[in-house]
């Protein structure tokens, strides 16, 4: 059913394509990422003509749903010439004394090594007839299946018991025929201008400031600090800096801290004594109160950037005007992004909505699991502490899982219908393009996929995906509406809030169809970011 489970190595994992929009309150933006779920080695062509003799029993004990229960009977007399084929390998190699090598009976290579080759012996038996026997029934696997030996002892047969989830079998709806509202927005002069002013803002120099003042809001402090906790009178890691500069009034430091520097002269030693919130990322200094000694340095003044010929050749431009026309661009790539979302999010809708069918549990316990890291490891990138999921988050999650198993299972039959494929020239562009999000890093990010396997195989399902729905696209009737650029960018979570909820299923049994999930369950992953500074402990 899949362009890779030929070889029963490969599973819907290799090509579940769908990321998802949305989410709940700040569980947002997750990406599936790709997996090999079926993990047997692939047979041998030499295995293959063994199989064709394997005297092996099957008998299926029960079947529910996607789920098979089957057990399998190994002759004693198979798991003999199992051994000893690989003893008659091992006979090439082997040396002991009277003996020339090769010429060592099997009497005496069975009593001396057969016993230390019987797992591995039984493991690829197992491997082998568990994959004949789905080759043999038709069942194509969606996860590894579960193996429980029942029976063995020397001189007898090997019975285990397989219980295997099959990818359902489903008709794809037409996707041929969709009508499609394409949201476009015109760029306008006042948006280009508020470009140009994120930028300068973002590039704003200082100055010492020219009279001598007091510290206020807005001002930047060059200072030396060093801080300990209140109640036992230690320094921790991180709660010390010189030279450090800090804009009042920013937020950046924990509350109270940047407040008791205002009012100050340069020169003026402080100390400050603040609280560490309870939710505080570092568990060592939650909640406790903190003392630091702060020496002001310098008062520093902001001083805007003018946005003229200049400040456009300070960004490498020939002038204003070049600099517009290529903000001009940018904007229109960031319009033309947010018209591809809000289309791409049309399109998994009305998919959405002609598809009906049972998923794998193992698929969806899956997914929800991958949902649920993601969700903790961005808390703690963002320095929260993990909260338990409530009965309401754990159902909305359920709804998301079953709608991108579901919706990936139909992108991907819509691809193999199609030929779509993913060739390495993709992955290059691909990587290349995750390298231009870290100007200065670009090797780092190189070296990275060229590292690690895994992690360039993640990128092939996004790129898979954006080749379906790029089909789909070819083929639609698309119609184009103009919208402001609030609009066009709004959240997906604000369009769909007045949207009535289907009934909710539970998520062991892998429903044949889900609760509306569609508001929360496709925003693009969060871009992965740059290795970060180690912050100083007065930080947020």
């Amino acid at each position: 059913m899949l362009e890779f489970l030929s070889t029963y190595r490969y599973s819907y994992a290799d090509q579940l394509v769908l990321s998802g929009y949305g989410g709940t309150g700040r569980r947002a933006g997750f990406r599936f990422q790709c997996r090999k779920a079926w993990g047997f080695d692939s047979l041998y062509p030499h295995h293959f003509l063994e199989l064709k003799r394997v005297n092996m029993q099957v008998k299926e004990i029960k079947q529910e749903g996607l789920s098979h229960e089957l057990e399998v009977t190994i002759t004693a007399k198979d798991i003999d010439k199992r051994i000893d084929i690989k003893l008659a390998d091992m006979s090439k190699t082997i040396r002991l004394p009277g003996f020339r090598p090769g010429k060592v009976p099997m009497p005496i290579l069975k009593k001396r090594y057969g016993k230390n080759l019987m797992g591995e012996v039984l493991e690829s038996a197992v491997n082998e007839t568990s994959a004949k026997v789905m080759e043999d029934k038709g069942l194509t696997p969606a996860m590894q299946p579960k193996i429980e030996v029942k029976e063995f002892d020397d001189g007898k047969d090997l019975v285990y018991a397989m219980t295997v989830e099959v990818l359902p079998e489903f008709k794809v709806a037409d996707y041929k025929k969709m009508k499609l509202t394409k949201l476009v927005s015109e760029i306008d002069d006042k948006s280009v201008d508020e470009a140009l002013e994120r930028i300068a803002g973002s590039r704003k120099q200082s100055q010492p400031i020219e009279k001598a003042r007091k510290t206020k809001n807005g001002d930047i402090v060059d200072m030396n600090f060093a801080g300990r906790t209140a109640d036992d009178n230690v320094e921790h890691d991180g709660m010390q800096a010189s030279g450090h500069q800090l804009e009042l009034g920013s937020g950046q430091f924990i509350p109270g801290f940047e407040e008791q520097l205002i009012g100050k002269n340069a020169g003026d030693k402080v100390e400050v004594k603040v609280s560490f919130p309870e939710e505080y990322h570092a568990d060592d200094l939650a909640g406790r109160e903190a003392i630091f000694d702060v020496e002001i340095n310098e008062i520093r003044e902001v001083v805007e950037a003018k946005i003229d010929d200049e400040f456009a050749k300070s960004l490498g431009m020939d002038d204003l005007e070049a600099l517009k026309n290529a903000v001009r661009e940018q904007v229109g790539g960031e319009y033309e992004s947010h018209s591809r979302l809000k289309l791409k999010k049309e399109i998994l809708d009305q998919l959405d909505d002609k598809h009906d069918f049972e998923i794998p549990a193992g698929m969806l316990e899956m997914e929800y699991q991958q949902i649920v890291r993601q969700m903790e490891a961005e808390a703690q990138a963002q320095g929260e502490k993990d909260a338990e999921l409530s009965a309401e988050e754990k159902e909305d999650l359920d709804k998301i899982a079953q709608r991108r198993v579901r919706l990936g299972l139909v992108l991907s039959e819509i691809g193999k219908e199609n030929n779509i494929t993913v060739a390495d020239a993709d992955l290059q562009r691909a990587v290349i393009s995750e390298a231009q999000k870290y100007p200065g890093q670009e090797k780092q990010v190189f070296d990275y996929f060229s590292q690690n396997r895994q992690a360039l195989e993640s990128l092939r399902a996004p790129i898979f995906e954006d080749k379906v729905v790029d089909l789909i696209v070819e083929h639609a009737e698309i119609t184009e509406k103009k919208v402001s650029f609030e609009e066009l960018t709004a959240p997906i979570e604000a369009e769909e809030s007045d949207k009535p909820k289907k009934k909710a299923a539970a998520k062991k049994k892998a429903p044949a169809k889900k609760a509306e999930a569609k508001k929360s369950d496709d925003k693009p992953a969060a871009k992965k970011k740059a290795p970060a500074k180690k912050k100083a402990a007065a930080k947020k």
